[in-house]
């Protein structure tokens, strides 16, 4: 083992020189000019993208960080593997001879001691024993008859005794289960450790090539006025997901948070799953059950920053203004007013690895969607900043290495453990290299959200008459992704769904989605419009806008209705916190037209794969006429984005010849459509070349129509 300082071991994460490198087992054969650690494949990540040669020597540096805090972690804690594992000691735990076995980290405390049910709230009679580098242990030995003196389910507290006399009481932040009682303002720490706990039966399914995602909330996923339960999920929720064809969900607001409003981004318990929902072991069903299904379970972890609640919360765990987090100013951030993480802390690295495989290994989640990335990658946090696309905004002095170090390690540790995992970076920044391989230079996720892309609808809704869409503008929008890092593309998520902005639908509809729904009544040019555009919007997204597709909760079906949160300013009203998934049932409502269209959009997807094929070959976008048309994965798709042209004898380019036929067709009466096109028509091409293109054919393709044509030996 490479000898662990023990200055170094409680302190903070230093960037070491290269004199000493050899002290922490960095191997010097690997290292270049002035002690960095060659990047092993940097040379390919330049060789992709040649305007990246100028910051070489960022990218080594990176590499070289993340490099020797490895080194240091297997010389001074045995390991990645066991590092992360460190929620087995930390916190509290009923040991196998009844004893109760309790660790803290609370370096500025002057006293540790642990309360609760157990021994009448008596503040002082258990205290623990200080250990070095600021950790407490304490150890209760059972009862006469071997029983715990803390079971399960019974109230517990640490208390600190600060260094000015203050006595606090706190929850730990390795608690597994907190509760908030209806007249309670702050949460309980709950002593959860069951004498028997839910068993997972399925084994998890492979990462999948091409990745649809359906993002969800549990305590909306219900029609009713309430907040719903794991349960109703697991149930009356998971069926449909698989009905619909994704084949992964991505979970919303589980990592506990006190203020249900805040959507689950103001953590107050990192290991606790919230028990708003229901139980742990509810959720380890939902997870197991999705498995069955062959769906992966992605967790939205928030590492960028923390609640600033203290008697629930991590804040001010010890007393002091530190300990998880940065002293000072860096310690706040302005807009969402929370505490942010000293990442270069060695504590801090263990409390949050060890978070990541907690979920994993407790729960069965398959990988996380890391929320706030770009606030984590950055000084400044993205706070005032365009991001014009110039490299020189993700280089230097504003960007966070401590930060960026950690979620290199985090990616690293995630995908030498669990292979089929899934990371997923929400960044706006577009900070080059961030879903490159570690190896190259990169931080190693898998994907990154494309989210210019629901900013660019949500525009094109907002500002333009239809005749003045743009055809160049969408295609670009959709296509402009970096080459070798893969999107995940979406036309709209939870953030377009909040109240203060509006779902697409709400967009196209709002006037009239509560009159002229039902198919009895008058199909209207609003309602006509909204659902031809709902679907066209939606498609060329999946196809054309990424390597992943995203949709959340209800949006498949054009919920009618925007989501917020029960709050002071609706009268703490459930009525939009809910998803009404009745609508898309009832078949003399128009959205059932909306849900069968994505159902099948995703089912064709599944056969053909074209997220998970090259980025599509675009051959026309034509201003004029509104026609936009690509090729993807063996497929040729045709947009026709013109509120009332049709066109027949249309030439389209292709490069593979012979004969096709409509694989899907927007305008077919089962998704709300006109029927316009004999789905027996077959289509032959001719050896004509066209928009660059060796063969062309030609087709009728109507007004706000999207058709995907197949060949016919590709079926």
């Amino acid at each position: 083992m490479v000898p662990c300082r023990m200055e170094d071991s409680a302190s903070n994460i230093r960037h070491h020189t290269a004199e000493d490198k050899t002290d922490r087992g960095v191997d010097m054969e690997n290292v270049g000019d002035a002690g960095v650690v060659v990047v092993p494949e940097l040379h390919k990540l330049l060789e992709q993208d040649s305007y990246l040669k100028p910051y070489k020597k960022d990218f080594q540096r990176r590499y070289t960080l993340f490099e020797e805090l490895l080194k240091k972690i297997e010389g001074c804690e045995g390991g990645l593997e066991k590092f992360s594992r460190s929620y087995e000691s930390f916190g509290i735990h009923t040991q196998p001879d009844g004893g109760i076995y309790c660790k803290e980290w609370a370096p500025g405390a002057e006293g540790v001691f642990l309360t609760g049910d157990f021994n009448g709230w008596n503040p002082f009679s258990h205290p623990y024993k200080r250990l070095d580098f600021g950790k407490w242990e304490l150890y209760i030995p059972p009862r006469e008859d071997k029983s715990s003196v803390v079971h399960h389910g019974s109230k517990i507290k640490v208390v600190i005794k600060t260094k000015s006399g203050e006595v606090i009481y706190r929850i730990s932040p390795w608690a597994k289960y907190v509760f908030q009682g209806e007249r309670n303002v702050v949460y309980d720490w709950i002593h959860w450790q069951p004498a028997e706990s839910y068993m997972r039966k399925y084994e998890r399914p492979k990462k999948p090539n091409s990745i649809r995602i359906y993002e969800s909330h549990v305590g909306i996923a219900s029609p009713e006025g309430k907040i719903a339960s794991y349960k109703n999920f697991t149930y009356n929720v998971l069926p449909k997901i698989k009905d619909l064809g994704y084949n992964c969900i991505q979970m919303m607001a589980v990592m506990e948070h006190a203020y249900y409003a805040s959507f689950g981004y103001q953590i107050t318990s990192f290991f606790a799953a919230s028990s708003r929902y229901g139980t742990p072991d509810d959720l380890k069903e939902l997870i197991d059950v999705a498995h069955s299904m062959g769906i992966q379970v992605l967790l939205d972890v928030v590492h960028s920053h923390a609640s600033k609640n203290s008697e629930d919360g991590l804040n001010q765990f010890d007393g002091t203004n530190a300990c998880f987090f940065h002293d000072g100013p860096r310690g706040i951030h302005d807009l969402w007013d929370s505490r942010l993480f000293d990442y270069s802390n060695w504590e801090v690295l263990r409390f949050l690895l060890s978070n990541l495989r907690w979920w994993i290994e407790e729960y069965g989640f398959d990988g996380f969607r890391f929320d706030g990335v770009t606030s984590m990658l950055y000084h400044h946090h993205g706070i005032g900043c365009g991001f014009t696309g110039d490299y020189n905004e993700y280089f230097g002095l504003q960007v966070d290495e401590d930060s960026l170090v950690y979620l290199i390690l985090a990616n690293y540790m995630i995908h030498s453990l669990y292979p089929d995992c899934v990371t997923i970076a929400e960044d706006v920044s577009g900070m080059p290299a961030l879903c490159s391989l570690i190896t190259q230079g990169g931080a190693g996720f898998d994907y990154r959200l494309a989210m210019a892309v629901p900013d660019k609808w949500i525009q094109i809704l907002k500002e333009f008459k239809d005749e003045d869409w743009n055809m160049g503008e969408i295609v670009h929008t959709l296509t402009n992704r970096r080459h070798n890092e893969k999107c995940i593309a979406y036309a709209e998520s939870h953030d377009q769904a909040l109240v203060g902005d509006k779902t697409l639908a709400f967009w196209l509809m709002d006037a009239e989605m509560y009159s002229n729904m039902g198919v009895m009544s008058p199909l209207t040019s609003v309602i006509d419009r909204g659902i031809q555009l709902h679907k066209m919007i939606r498609l060329i997204t999946h196809s054309l806008g990424g390597e992943g597709y995203l949709n959340f909760i209800g949006n498949e079906f054009g919920h009618p209705e925007w989501l917020d949160f029960p709050r002071k300013g609706n009268n703490e009203s459930y009525h939009y916190a809910r998803r009404q998934f009745h609508l898309a049932d009832d078949q003399s409502l128009r959205y059932r037209f909306l849900y069968a269209f994505d159902r099948d959009m995703n089912r064709l997807e599944e056969k053909f794969g074209w997220l998970s094929s090259p980025p599509a070959y675009v051959s026309t976008k034509h201003e004029g006429d509104k026609i936009i048309v690509f090729e993807r994965a063996n497929l040729l798709f045709i947009f026709n984005f013109h509120p009332y042209k049709s066109f027949t004898g249309y030439r389209i380019a292709v490069d593979k010849p012979g004969k096709y036929m409509i694989a899907l067709d927007t305008d077919s009466a089962e998704y709300g459509g006109h029927q316009r096109i004999n789905h027996r028509t077959e289509f032959f091409t001719e050896s004509l070349s066209f928009n660059n293109r060796p063969n062309s054919l030609l087709i009728y393709i109507p007004c706000r129509v999207a058709l995907v044509l197949r060949s016919v030996d590709n079926y």
